[in-house]
């Protein structure tokens, strides 16, 4: 009998696998491929999953699998028509807000992310890896779940106290569940094709430090065409919207390509395949004793790198909470806490960004254009440059304000939405504020809970790990820090911390 059965051993199956495994929690993981498919999507790492790798003990391995030399630039530009139209401006600057976190972003394939994390994975005594099984049956009880799963061969049931669905967008766990989902269907086949072309690497070398680049094109409505290396002077992936009927023997993908770059150059076609732009949202994250996380409960266009990072924040999110649960220092409405704080902030992601570039693009497509009127045109292109684009990704500062288990009078719900401080903001991420012994509080947080006491204050008398904050203006006295690095409540007085931790913990005062 396992604590916990991961179906789908993805990077979010995996992650989730490694988050509890490092907390001593037995887990199983079924995942159907037996090598990673080489398809390069997921690719941006986020400053905030960059802090989870160095937590899940990868940091360096996955900067070391990047297939792009070390040190060029993880920039993106988004032009208008082509590629080399001559308009075009910076986009998604990450950098921006790199000073908030504990670790700068990163980019690679999705394939070399979860080659590491099968490594790490594997590390673990306490997880166990079955990889080319697939999942073909579940049900639970009142005190557990069980799961079948066969490799072709032979077939086997594994029973567990929680079963976690990371299966992807058509997850077998949500469906099997009956967990419904809502759709935002914007009605779109696109496609997804990897070239190889080391001419247009040479053509690119006048956008330096970009690795992706965005095509907006009047005739596609505000969705775009997009490009991105995938092996450094050599291959590249490229999404676009394609007609309904279209397979991959009745269209020109080459000549769509060239199109899109605005000029001709020779390619190698590799992988073609196609998939459904749309949002979708589970109508809940939770039924009884299965959870699902990832795709699996959300899923969304790839503009602007958030899918993977969102899944990977799943995982973190319940992988502490579950494991509190199962050692008894977690209370049973901690686990409800997963959808309460996750679920909206994925909501907000899809309406307040990635819907919302959508539509800006589209009425922006459909007010200007070159050929009608190029001033107009022109002034509108360079008022996107300067202001819209900072303002989106300074906004994306997702919280937890609201949530029942943080110790605040916000009303919430959790949002996408917020502002990047370095202050401590309850149901806010810590930033990385020096600690008095050196280096940063961040790097100093335990497993479990952690109180940060301002230097001078009395400390505290708490059952879990302190760590004394060298300096900084807006600090309280005390803080307790949630496993997962989000700031459960704060206070003046060490006598309220004892409360503060019975709420972050969802457990009941004595």
């Amino acid at each position: 009998m396992y604590d916990v059965i991961i179906s789908g051993g993805g990077p979010v199956g995996l992650a989730l696998a490694i988050e509890l495994g490092q907390r001593d929690v037995r887990v199983c993981v079924i995942e159907r491929n037996k090598t990673p498919p080489r398809i390069p999507k997921g690719q941006n790492l986020t400053q905030r999953t960059m802090e989870h790798m160095q937590v899940w003990g990868v940091e360096d391995q996955i900067r070391a699998a990047k297939t792009i030399p070390k040190g060029y630039g993880l920039g993106g530009l988004t032009a208008y028509g082509s590629l080399f139209s001559g308009y075009h401006y910076d986009w998604f600057k990450r950098a921006t807000v790199d000073a908030y976190y504990n670790a700068p972003n990163e980019r690679l394939p999705q394939y070399e992310t979860e080659a590491v994390l099968r490594t790490r994975a594997a590390e673990l005594p306490s997880v166990d890896l079955h990889f080319g099984w697939t999942t073909t049956a579940l049900s639970q009880s009142d005190r557990s779940v069980r799961l079948t799963a066969s490799d072709g061969d032979l077939e086997k049931t594994f029973g567990a106290r929680y079963i976690v669905g990371c299966d992807g967008s058509r997850s077998f766990v949500r469906q099997t569940s009956a967990i419904t989902e809502t759709r935002n269907d914007h009605d779109r086949l696109m496609a997804l094709i990897v070239f190889e072309a080391p001419e247009f690497f040479e053509l690119i070398r006048q956008f330096p430090d970009k690795q992706f680049y965005n095509v907006l094109h009047p005739d596609n409505d505000g969705y775009w065409m997009f490009f991105g290396m995938v092996e450094w002077g050599k291959s590249f992936f490229f999404h676009a919207p394609v007609p309904p009927e279209t397979d991959r023997e009745n269209f020109d993908f080459e000549g769509y390509i060239r199109r899109a770059v605005g000029t001709d150059f020779a390619m190698d076609l590799g992988y073609v395949g196609f998939w459904d732009l749309r949002i979708s949202l589970a109508d809940h994250y939770r039924k009884e004793r299965v959870f699902i996380a990832g795709d699996a409960a959300h899923s969304h266009p790839p503009y602007g790198g958030y899918g993977i990072n969102t899944g990977f924040e799943d995982a973190r999110n319940l992988g502490w909470k579950l494991a509190a649960v199962l050692q008894g220092w977690g209370g049973p409405g901690l686990l409800d806490s997963y959808e309460e704080e996750r679920r909206p902030v994925f909501a907000s992601t899809a309406r307040d960004f990635i819907g919302r570039f959508i539509e800006e693009d589209r009425a922006f497509v459909r007010a200007y254009s070159p050929e009608t009127d190029l001033a107009a045109f022109e002034a509108a292109w360079a008022e996107r440059a300067t202001g819209g684009d900072g303002k989106g990704i300074g906004a994306f500062a997702p919280h937890y304000e609201g949530s029942s288990v943080i110790a605040s009078d916000a009303p919430g719900p959790p949002s996408a939405v917020g502002v990047h401080e370095m202050k401590i903001r309850p149901g806010h991420h810590l930033p990385p504020l020096p600690a008095e012994g050196g280096g940063t509080v961040v790097e100093e947080l335990g497993a479990g809970f952690t109180v940060l006491t301002k230097r001078g204050a009395r400390p505290a008398d708490v059952s879990t790990s302190s760590v004394t904050v060298a300096q900084g203006q807006g600090v309280p006295a005390h803080s307790v820090i949630r496993p997962d690095g989000y700031v459960a409540g704060v206070a003046e007085d060490p006598g309220e911390l004892s409360a503060i931790l019975n709420r972050a913990a969802a457990q009941v005062a004595d």
